[in-house]
């Protein structure tokens, strides 16, 4: 994608959404930490739910590891993963209380080398928390980053680094929320709504999902049922005596 056409990408999703926000609930740096562990291969739906009971009572890595592994299992047994996921989130609140004093280190290597926090979660964390202009690559940010031609690659890593050197000011603070919101209700993975989106004309996908009910929609449905229709049988010839 040409570098104007970045910049308009983002200066249109900023237009729609001003100031995007992670969809994960949370009351300060270290309960952000912990939403966004055990968000890995779950919903933002699902964890809010779980931590909802869980953040009224534990704030702190002191109070979650006074709460203990299996308490914390109760809590959070809805979502996948949830015994190594607890086991991983009372692990780093210990290593925070002894390596930096149960507060959140504002430093990316220092999160990546706490239990269950990858780079990922890393990058969220330094974003959301301390306002780092870091590019969290989920499985939205990398299917709209390929599928648009906006910063394709075959790995997060890739992707991640190409969206860090093509993203210009002042989109780079909240970029990623901005794909990933994008990729979770306009592009979505099984049918992406084009109808509706507003950089349509800068996307690179093909064909456009047309909008539904629309003439352009029908034409495709009858092209696909004409596409999908079995070739005739040939009957088999009399043998000649």
């Amino acid at each position: 994608m040409k570098k104007a056409d970045v910049d308009e990408f983002f200066r249109r999703l900023a237009d729609r959404i001003p100031e995007p926000e992670t969809e994960l609930d949370y009351v300060n740096d270290f309960t952000l930490l912990v939403a966004v562990v055990l968000s890995a291969q779950a919903t933002d739906a699902s964890v809010n739910l779980a931590t909802r009971d869980l953040f009224a009572k534990v704030r702190t890595p002191e109070q979650m590891v006074a709460l203990g592994e299996e308490r914390l299992k109760d809590h959070i047994k809805t979502i996948g993963l949830f015994n190594t996921k607890a086991k991983n989130v009372i692990a780093l609140s210990t290593a925070l209380i002894e390596r930096h004093g149960g507060e959140v280190p504002a430093d990316r290597d220092a999160l990546q080398a706490l239990p269950g926090v990858g780079r990922k979660t890393a990058n969220v964390v330094m974003n959301c928390a301390f306002g780092a202009e870091t590019f969290a690559v989920d499985t939205h940010v990398f299917r709209v980053s390929n599928r648009t031609g906006l910063a394709p690659g075959k790995s997060v890593d890739e992707v991640e680094a190409k969206l860090d050197r093509l993203t210009p000011q002042p989109w780079r603070r909240h970029a990623h929320h901005w794909l990933i919101l994008h990729g979770r209700y306009v592009c979505k993975a099984r049918k992406p709504e084009c109808w509706r989106c507003v950089v349509r004309d800068l996307c690179r996908f093909r064909p456009k999902t047309p909008a539904p009910g629309s003439e352009e929609e029908a034409e495709l449905r009858g092209a696909a049922k004409v596409k999908r229709a079995p070739a005739a049988k040939s009957r088999p010839r009399p043998r000649q005596k």
